[in-house]
């Protein structure tokens, strides 16, 4: 009897109750500190920050452990049941109740995203990419990200501000991750390759300020406005490099591609709509971000 497939669906299911507790304690722990403080600093300080830390080491782990023993097929669609984790953990910590409304956004989500990552899953991009082929794709993103920022500041609503906050760090994670990629491929060419290349910074940059925008979000607003939009960013900006930038493209024909763009479009609407809901399902007069 062939175990693989089981050792793999556990595993898969693991990292995603990792990934899951890791927001949750990552959340609480930002929720805590004031606005005008030092966050990092402040969270730094946190034991139950670097757990949530942990929890994501660990859910990676397990991540790669489950890609190894079974197919991405089986194994992200579990993957992104993170969301579904959270939401009631989160629940329980905010003294929040999950609405049946909520549940079925967070499950629409989750299917569209497993489509996505599934139906979308590209060829293996190209490993020179002259300079100038970068600054388009990443001016249009950064800038998406300064003006969703921006918006955030500027509107100082919870489930807004969360919602934005956490679209921005996962876009800036998807292009760390894009980059990273990249850099992978040119430790081909040497060690010296990669530390003269700009790209290896670049994902410092874009990591360091992705995690700060990440714990801005748990800070302002409720997790169920700011994972969700994060965990769609996240892909959907390492797609946007990929295919732009690295010439990756989708393997699937015609109607997986039509597959992947439904998919795309239900993910944004179904993030929008599970921090709206969030919202409505505060007090009308402006209950407080987190009850602890």
């Amino acid at each position: 009897m062939n175990d693989r497939p089981i050792i793999a669906v556990a595993c898969a299911f693991a990292g995603a109750v990792l990934f899951a507790v890791a927001a949750v304690a990552q959340q609480r722990a930002a929720a805590d500190v004031p606005e005008g403080e030092a966050l990092l600093a402040r969270l730094a300080r946190n034991p139950r920050w670097w757990a949530g830390l942990i929890g994501d080491a660990g859910g990676f782990g397990f991540q790669i452990a489950a890609l190894a023993f079974g197919s991405v097929l089986v194994v992200q669609p579990i993957l992104v049941t993170a969301l579904v984790f959270a939401l009631p953990l989160a629940a329980h910590y905010s003294g929040r109740r999950v609405t049946p409304m909520m549940w079925l956004q967070a499950a629409a989500l989750s299917v569209a995203l497993a489509v996505f990552l599934v139906v979308g899953d590209p060829t293996q991009g190209v490993s020179e990419v002259p300079w100038r082929h970068w600054v388009l794709p990443m001016g249009l993103l950064l800038a998406a990200v300064a003006i969703a920022v921006v918006v955030a500041t500027t509107f100082r609503v919870p489930a807004l501000q969360a919602l934005l906050l956490g679209t921005s760090a996962g876009l800036l994670f998807g292009v760390s991750s894009a980059l990273t990629e990249y850099v992978m491929q040119q430790l081909d060419h040497g060690v010296a390759t990669v530390l003269t290349g700009w790209q290896l910074y670049a994902v410092v940059v874009t990591g360091v300020l992705g995690l700060y925008l990440q714990q801005r979000g748990y800070q302002v607003g409720p997790l169920s406005a700011s994972f969700p939009a994060f965990t769609v960013a996240e892909p959907l900006g390492a797609a946007i490099i990929g295919m732009t930038v690295l010439q990756e493209r989708l393997r699937s024909g015609p109607l997986g591609t039509a597959f992947v763009l439904l998919a795309v479009l239900v993910m944004c609407v179904e993030a929008v709509r599970l921090s709206r809901e969030q919202a409505k399902a505060q007090n009308p007069e402006q209950a407080p971000a987190e009850v602890h």
